[in-house]
């Protein structure tokens, strides 16, 4: 499909949505939702996989994980902590080599605190590999972390900036992540920042390290955080990495996009430490659905995205998880059905992925299903016997309606094609 037919459809999708859909979300909107250029980073192969109840994916799955990345046009990922430990040194060394071999557009990062045991290894795999690793050095910052483990400003400045300076030496772009820090002291921070750009860090990272923050924490604290980057006088970009705890990882992260980050944070499935993170599929369907992305960006490998990564890890995605589960697209109920099945016995594709869903199945890779079940009326089971190629007879229709009716759960195809097999033997 060429970019001018896209864009046509694109402009036809719009015009469409203005006559059948009253858009609330874009009444009083002043401008664009998000004002500057911005960027994702996929966090599954690090902060995801800090996660208490998955395992650690084979090489060959978080190569594949890696592409499907690249696929989907995410711009960054951050692919591990190699001073962890061998195997996750070696896993990192190999998918750097992989970006390499396979020319990938998509740019890696890698996790360290600011300890020089934890920076030289992503020094080490960037000369064997030739590749700009950034340098993602982490450091506590909040008042209770300071407390816990008995640092000072002046200590936290100290390691940062000799990591930073380590990184930089080294060629590396660096991203200075306080943790915790949105329960952090503005003058903490300010102190924080100014020495981590003084040192050549090219971006903060500000971490929702326990989820604690609101909207409203959102808004001021990159705020904040845009005005002590103004004084310095540096061009340096800011960050936003949520953690779920409060419920509210998706929406800070777009909050954050709106007031001012140009980089979100996100994992598939939203798998991370505890409750986890923003899940980037979500992020990426509504920056869509908001108008954000251009919309020759393909996003229909999301679901294998996150069906590769649940199998990786082996992870459960809930029947009712947007986008991804089972029941996402499907609905048994028969006005819901009727609705559904009418739009596409007008041949109008568009029409039927809308007219019971807020989200359109096919952007994504899926399609509205039209199951059978004791909330069923007889729409959804000639739909479904036409969809395989079987006339819908009265008797036919009675026959799986009565057998859905007594039951308190959907009925499987096979079900179904027991009623339809007995209905066509002959009476003894």
């Amino acid at each position: 499909m060429s970019y001018t037919s896209i864009m046509a459809a694109a402009a036809t999708d719009s015009e469409r949505a203005g006559d059948f859909i009253f858009d609330w979300n874009e009444l009083n909107r002043k401008g664009r939702l998000v004002p500057q250029a911005f960027a994702m980073v996929d966090e599954t192969l690090r902060d995801g996989l800090q996660n208490p109840s998955i395992e650690d994916p084979s090489i060959d799955d978080k190569l594949r994980i890696l592409h499907l990345m690249d696929d989907l046009s995410i711009e960054h990922a951050d692919i591990g902590l190699p001073g962890s430990g061998k195997r996750a040194f070696d896993d990192v060394l190999r998918l750097c080599r992989e970006v390499v071999d396979c020319k990938m557009k998509i740019k890696v990062g890698c996790a360290g605190r600011t300890v020089v045991a934890d920076i030289t290894p992503i020094i080490e795999i960037s000369q064997k590999t030739g590749l700009a690793i950034e340098a993602c050095a982490f450091i506590g910052s909040s008042p209770i972390r300071q407390f816990v483990e008995q640092w000072d400003v002046a200590l936290i400045a100290r390691r940062s900036a000799e990591a930073i300076d380590m990184a930089v030496k080294a060629g590396l772009p660096v991203s200075y992540v306080t943790e915790d820090t949105t329960r952090s002291r503005p003058d903490v921070l300010t102190t924080l920042f100014r020495s981590a750009i003084e040192h050549g860090a090219n971006r903060l990272v500000l971490s929702d390290t326990v989820g604690h923050a609101t909207p409203d924490g959102v808004r001021n604290l990159v705020q904040f955080t845009r005005s002590v980057i103004a004084g310095t006088g540096a061009k340096v970009g800011i960050d936003w990495h949520g953690h779920n705890d409060r419920g509210l990882a998706l929406g800070n992260a777009l909050w954050a996009l709106e007031h001012g980050a140009d980089r979100v944070h996100g994992t598939a499935l939203g798998i991370g430490e505890r409750v986890g993170n923003p899940a980037m599929e979500l992020l990426l369907l509504n920056l869509r659905l908001l108008g954000q992305l251009p919309p020759e960006r393909d996003l229909t490998k999301l679901v294998e995205y996150c069906e590769t990564v649940a199998r990786a890890v082996g992870w459960d995605i809930p029947l009712n998880y947007p986008l991804v589960g089972r029941d996402s697209f499907r609905t048994a109920t028969g006005v819901h059905a009727a609705a559904i099945i009418k739009a596409m016995q007008r041949g109008d594709a568009w029409l039927a992925d809308r007219v019971y869903s807020g989200v359109p199945a096919g952007t994504f890779g899926r399609h509205q299903e039209i199951a059978i079940g004791f909330m069923s009326g007889a729409s959804n089971v000639n739909y479904w016997l036409r969809q395989r190629g079987i006339e819908p007879t009265e008797m036919l229709v009675t026959a799986i309606l009565e057998v859905a009716k007594g039951t308190r759960y959907l009925l499987s195809d096979d079900e179904v094609m027991a009623v339809v097999t007995g209905a066509a033997k002959p009476k003894t």
